[in-house]
């Protein structure tokens, strides 16, 4: 049996176990779509306060990514794995204290360390999964990863969304303050049944440990993080990335709103919580498809082929009204599937610098998961309407096709010596 198959070989098992983080991520960031109207009806917040929800979390990135690529270098990825996963249950235990005392603040603060926790993991696992087998098909495994991650987006808003958006504040009538309790509660609960999942998580990779450190490649015990900044990929991938991330968090950000509009599907919030789920679904079918077209099509121009797809669509948006908007708006997740790992990918085969340092520099742009959707909803305030904001994204899209378009005739330039971080 090959290395790039899932079985009883050590870098299948070991690249079956980075495969689950990937799930168990994905699923925590999406609950963040669900918990924006949440917080914004317990803690009477603008559009604007409670997208800081994604601008905690997403800051995170900004911040902890570059110095998780120095601690991965010298902790290696199972001590990291497993510090990035107890930090997300620090995070996680915050919650209650945010909802017990009512402040808005401590819900961001406890967001913020939930993140530092994934950008860690984020930081080990991406290359790590692209790594554990043959070179030739990291662009296949990496997708393969990313798909599992958009089962758990699917996941994640569903269940936040019947837990969240329902009982409480979101009954309708007076605003009680036993509904308040009771809504506050459901925050509660949801963020304590995340902190078990990633216990039990974090038990079971410490008890593989020594299967993980086998199977991945050596790592970089002092990765040169400054080399990423004067590489010209490296810095046009963190720019694709930037751009990606934003759009797609702009875009889940506000779905439950848009939904939500007479203009559009005019649906209650849980069910309009509950679609989001399509929107993620969209791009857990794409990465299957993906990683089907991967092993003819190559990386770069399916990139480009997709990022055009998304821009269309957003195009289409900006432009339509009534339930064909809305579909189009979720059907944006199809085409943003395998955008991420094919960037990643695609950069890390042609940065100059080391793979720990590129591979920080890709996590440090993820920050645009803060910043661009905060351009979106100041566009959608300025204009009154959520239709123009989907012209930011599509500018996004547009860049990120650009990047496919430059890749393709460009070979890999990376020394042979710098390996792939472990």
């Amino acid at each position: 049996m090959t290395a790039d198959h899932i079985g009883p070989s050590p870098t299948g098992r070991a690249f079956a176990y980075i495969t689950v983080l990937f799930f168990i991520w994905g699923a925590i960031t999406s609950v963040n779509d669900v918990l924006i109207p949440a917080v914004k009806q317990l803690f009477s917040l603008t559009d604007i306060e409670s997208f800081l929800t994604q601008f905690a979390f997403f800051m995170a990135y900004g911040i902890v990514s570059l110095p998780a690529a120095a601690l991965l270098g010298w902790l290696g990825s199972t001590r990291s794995i497993i510090l990035a996963l107890a930090t997300m249950i620090v995070g996680c235990l915050l919650m209650p204290a945010a909802t017990a005392l009512h402040v808005y603040g401590l819900v961001l603060v406890a967001l913020f360390v939930i993140a530092s926790g994934i950008t860690l993991l984020q930081v080990a696992a991406n290359p790590l999964s692209a790594a554990l087998g043959d070179p030739s098909r990291s662009h296949f495994r990496l997708v393969l990863s990313q798909t599992f991650n958009s089962f758990g987006t699917v996941v994640g808003p569903y269940l936040a969304a019947h837990t969240l958006l329902k009982g409480g504040l979101f009954d309708g009538g007076e605003a009680t303050p036993e509904k308040i309790a009771y809504s506050l509660s459901r925050i509660d609960l949801a963020y304590g049944s995340i902190a078990i999942v990633i216990l039990v998580l974090a038990l079971l990779i410490w008890r593989n440990r020594a299967l993980i450190d086998r199977a991945a490649p050596k790592a970089e015990r002092a990765p040169a993080l400054g080399r990423a900044f004067s590489d010209p990929w490296a810095l046009f991938g963190a720019l694709a990335i930037f751009l990606y991330v934003g759009a797609e968090v702009a875009i889940g950000s506000t779905m439950v709103n848009f939904l939500e509009q007479q203009d559009v599907l005019a649906l209650s919030a849980v069910v309009a919580g509950s679609m989001v789920s399509l929107y993620w679904g969209g791009a857990m079918v794409g990465r299957i498809l993906g990683t089907l077209l991967l092993l003819r099509v190559p990386a770069a121009p399916l990139l480009g082929l997709f990022a055009c797809g998304a821009a269309a669509l957003c195009l289409s948006v900006s432009g339509l009204t009534g339930p064909v908007a809305g579909y189009a708006a979720i059907s944006i997740g199809l085409f943003n599937s395998v955008m991420f790992p094919v960037i990643f990918s695609l950069t890390i085969e042609r940065s100059r610098a080391g793979s720990s340092a590129t591979s920080g520099l890709l996590c440090l742009a993820i920050v645009g998961g803060a910043l661009v959707p905060l351009v979106f909803a100041q566009v959608s305030d300025m204009t009154g309407s959520r239709f123009t904001a989907f012209l930011v994204p599509c500018a996004c899209y547009l860049i990120i096709a650009m990047f496919g378009a430059l890749a393709w005739p460009a070979r890999g330039s990376r020394p042979a010596d710098t390996g792939v971080i472990a």
